[in-house]
């Protein structure tokens, strides 16, 4: 019998020789196009984690003289009609004020903006598109020229915000604000004027690749970056936030570039370990797309501080927001370089307790994100050496695995189940079958998973499906004492295994068919 140390069986020749690949080379060799597909599907992830895309600024800045919206300020939904009308008029206003010259025309002016301002930002929804085709934009872009006020520039970019909040073509709209809102990241313009405009940067990145391109064009990656830098922690959190939406591909040449900026990786470090939630909560998203679309910036941060850090993070807070990301980056570090589990995570060291510590914690959360995420940071270590197996066997892990495999949503059983295979072998030969752990596949039976694998092969996911065929051929070679196939019968396998006679799909025919003949043939029973 196969164990951790003994080699397998060779082979017969048969159909199944070519497709019986080890569970770890299934997953590493499909790690990287997981890790894009899922940056580029995170923006809807995002929104379901309350963190949304584009933001519409209703309270003034850290900083700023202006007074706080109240509660009792908003404009509700029944005065609609009446809020265009006076947003069309302040436009007029504003139009107005423009052309006057005088020693009052500065106050006029900066009244006009404020109260454009407001019911921009006094509404559950805007006036956006009023003020639009009112003539609002060409105004605001006169007033963000830098011979405005302080007062002006904040008022004019607070607006800009707003607009950037709206509709895809409402958005738009912006296009030839972006030249002047970037070059307010700079240093001529004050803290607050630079932190506004990212705000409105973030907006107008926030809504798809082709805005992202504009702006990457214009170059606001290298101002957005060292804003990030900033020591005051509402400033920092922006940028970032607007960053995270600059660099969320799918093109990766953002992320290239960002990585390599000065200071940029130490304010990462920094904001992840001594920053308020909200502050480290967008960093970890920026951590997020760079470890999701650049193996040059995964490696570097692999060899920094950042996977302490997050792992800390992931275990002292509660704070679902800020969770997500941290979690998610975390599981990107360890399924994009082998240094992460090989030379960070050696079983033994504090740090890989506490990562599976924090891990645990997550697969026991009522979030679904996060019991996904922390299944599928659990599978590429688990696709480690023998002592992370093992690691992860002896622990918590594996009893609430095998439960989210018999009971959690479809997604989530498909991660858990890759973790579980990963547990039961250790790679062999690139065309050998893998070696099998037999103490752990005999617990992981006894605990309950076979009917969870069944159930995958029984899955319309080809990928699924394999991963389950994959599991019950380990089940039904390595069982002791060759009761792996009466085990896989009484669950109902034959029944799984024989919905792909037929199949369109000549591997996965190929794979079950062969399983079929080989344990259930002529002489299956005879013995019995």
């Amino acid at each position: 019998m196969a164990d951790g140390n003994a080699p397998a069986p060779p082979y017969q020749d048969s159909p199944l020789q070519s497709h019986r690949y080890a569970i770890k080379s299934s997953v590493h060799n499909t790690a990287a196009s997981r890790r894009r597909e899922q940056a580029i599907a995170i923006g809807k992830e995002r929104r379901e984690a309350l963190m949304r895309a584009k933001r519409v600024c209703r309270t003034p800045l850290s900083g700023s003289n202006e007074v706080a919206v109240e509660d009792g300020d908003m404009v509700i939904d029944e005065e609609k009609a009446g809020l265009e009308t006076r947003t069309a008029q302040a436009v007029e206003e504003l139009k107005s004020s423009s052309s006057i010259q005088g020693k009052e025309a500065q106050k006029k002016k900066t009244e006009a903006l404020r109260a454009l301002r407001r019911l921009l930002s006094r509404s559950e929804v805007p006036p956006i598109e009023v003020a639009i085709k009112t003539g609002a934009v060409p105004l605001l872009v006169q007033y963000l020229s830098f011979g405005s006020s302080e007062e002006q520039l904040l008022e004019a970019a607070w607006c800009l915000t707003n607009i950037a909040a709206g509709q895809p073509e409402e958005t738009k709209a912006l296009l030839p604000a972006l030249p002047l809102l970037i070059a307010h990241l700079g240093e001529k313009s004050s803290t607050l004027v630079a932190e506004q405009c990212a705000w409105a940067i973030g907006n107008v990145a926030g809504e798809g690749a082709d805005l992202r391109s504009t702006l990457l064009a214009q170059g606001a990656l290298l101002p957005l970056a060292r804003l990030m830098l900033s020591n005051k922690g509402s400033t920092a959190r922006t940028a970032a936030w607007a960053l995270s939406n600059l660099i969320k591909g799918p093109d990766p040449k953002a992320v290239n570039e960002l990585i390599k900026i000065e200071g940029v990786l130490n304010a990462i470090m920094r904001d992840l370990e001594k920053a308020d939630e909200e502050l480290a909560t967008e960093v970890a998203w920026v951590v997020v797309y760079l470890s999701a679309l650049s193996e040059k910036a995964v490696s570097l941060i692999v060899r920094s501080h950042v996977p302490q850090l997050l792992i800390a993070r992931l275990l002292a807070s509660e704070n679902l927001q800020l969770l997500i990301p941290v979690l998610r980056g975390l599981g990107n570090l360890v399924a994009g370089d082998g240094y992460m589990v090989d030379s960070v995570l050696i079983v033994g060291n504090s740090i890989t307790d506490q990562a599976l510590a924090s891990l645990i914690k997550c697969l026991k959360s009522d979030s679904r994100v996060l019991r996904k995420e922390a299944s599928w940071a659990l599978s590429n270590i688990a696709a480690g050496s023998f002592e992370h197996k093992k690691l992860i066997f002896t622990s918590e892990a594996t009893p609430l695995l095998i439960h989210l495999l018999t009971s959690a949503q479809f997604d989530i059983r498909k991660e858990a189940a890759y973790t579980l295979g990963h547990v039961c072998v250790v790679p062999a030969g690139s065309t050998d079958p893998p070696n099998i752990i037999t103490e752990h596949l005999v617990s992981i039976i006894n605990g309950g998973a076979l009917p969870g694998f069944v159930n995958l092969v029984r899955s319309a996911d080809i990928e699924c499906a394999r991963l389950g065929l994959q599991f019950l051929e380990l089940v039904m070679r390595g069982y002791p004492n060759g009761q792996g196939p009466a085990l896989v019968e009484r669950q109902d396998g034959i029944e799984a295994m024989e919905r792909f006679q037929f199949h369109e799909n000549e591997a996965m025919r190929n794979m079950a068919n062969g399983l079929v003949d080989k344990y259930f043939g002529e002489d299956y029973g005879l013995d019995q």
